[in-house]
């Protein structure tokens, strides 16, 4: 049951979190209290120790700070900030937080020159009738929930937890 709590949690939030934005440019905040809460439910069960547990903890602190500066200075939307601090508490403080962190970088680059494109080309995709959501078009923000979500999907089976999950300790 723990294994799949693990599998499953993590991957269905990021998920549901990159579908929420880009349809409504929100990302509710239940989503990132599902990931916290799992969290503090699962660390222990799966054998993360009190020192380890307290490292996942200071990770999400500091990503916290991070992004409560770039939201405070209107660069990043508090529930990315939220969701990024919430995945941020399964990786931990160590270097798969580091590959978590480049890979949604990475994935937000990309996912901003392409919507730039659709935005340029926005009069050309409405008259074909392809269907986007209007908030992507129109908006002027970058639903970075999806590039929280690619880089997550991308990197969860390098955390901790997936780790152990993986080599049967969990």
């Amino acid at each position: 049951m723990l294994n799949a709590a693990i599998m499953v949690i993590f991957p269905l939030c990021l998920i549901y979190a990159a579908a929420s934005d880009l349809l409504t440019m929100t990302i509710p905040n239940r989503i990132s209290v599902v990931l916290i809460a799992a969290f503090l439910v699962i660390a222990p069960l799966g054998g993360v120790g009190l020192h380890e547990f307290g490292l996942h903890v200071l990770a999400a602190g500091i990503v916290f700070a991070a992004c409560f500066a770039l939201f405070a200075v209107n660069v990043m939307g508090g529930g990315d900030a939220k969701l990024l601090t919430a995945a941020a508490l399964w990786y931990g403080y160590n270097a798969s937080l580091v590959e978590f962190l480049a890979s949604t970088a990475l994935m937000g680059g990309l996912l901003t020159v392409v919507i730039l494109i659709l935005r340029w080309q926005s009069t050309l995709l409405l008259t074909a009738r392809i269907p986007l959501p209007q908030t992507l078009l129109h908006a002027k923000k970058v639903p970075y929930g999806i590039a929280i979500a690619a880089g997550g999907l991308l990197t969860f089976e390098a955390s901790p937890l997936m780790l152990r999950l993986l080599s049967g300790a969990a």
